[in-house]
């Protein structure tokens, strides 16, 4: 798994219990948080199919 992959999806899953903590709590600030968690499961899902077809290509060229 490429590193910034694993970095964002670990930003989305602290975003998510942030999130969760904030409702909890009363607070619409978690709205914020669910729209980053929202942004970073992107990033995540984007560069795992990056590398996944820079693989394939890498494979193709061979």
């Amino acid at each position: 798994m490429p590193r910034l992959a694993l970095y964002s999806l670990v930003v989305c899953v602290l975003a998510v219990a942030a999130a969760v903590v904030s409702f909890v709590q009363g607070s619409f600030l978690g709205i914020v948080w669910v729209l980053l968690a929202g942004l970073s499961s992107n990033m995540a899902w984007f560069y795992l199919r990056r590398h996944k077809a820079e693989a394939r290509a890498e494979a193709a060229a061979r």
